[in-house]
């Protein structure tokens, strides 16, 4: 049976990638209500994310810091990129044309 305060909480992962390779879960239980600092600040990756220029998302969509969460939700850290995408792929096809010659 569900009791009232387990009813007032809701489910919320917080997942990140510190290094590339590395993901890191953090499963919690948080009031009704709670956003997205909320959850940072109650998981162990609060001093990294909050101090340095992450941007954060819910389910790979961009939100505040103040957005509200909702049941299941997953709030995603994400690095800044230190190289393009696009200029990436540019460099390995280039190295993949000096391969083949």
């Amino acid at each position: 049976m569900v009791t009232a305060e387990q009813a007032d909480l809701i489910s919320v992962a917080v997942v990140c990638s510190l290094a590339p390779g590395q993901v890191q879960q953090i499963d919690l239980k948080l009031p009704l209500g709670a956003c997205v600092r909320d959850a940072l600040r109650i998981s162990c990756v609060t001093s990294t994310a909050e101090d340095a220029p992450w941007k954060v998302g819910v389910w790979g969509q961009l939100r505040t810091l103040d957005h509200v969460l909702r049941d299941q939700d997953r709030v995603e850290i994400y690095r800044p990129l230190r190289v393009d995408p696009k200029d990436a792929r540019r460099l390995r096809h280039r190295q993949q044309r000096r391969d083949r010659r």
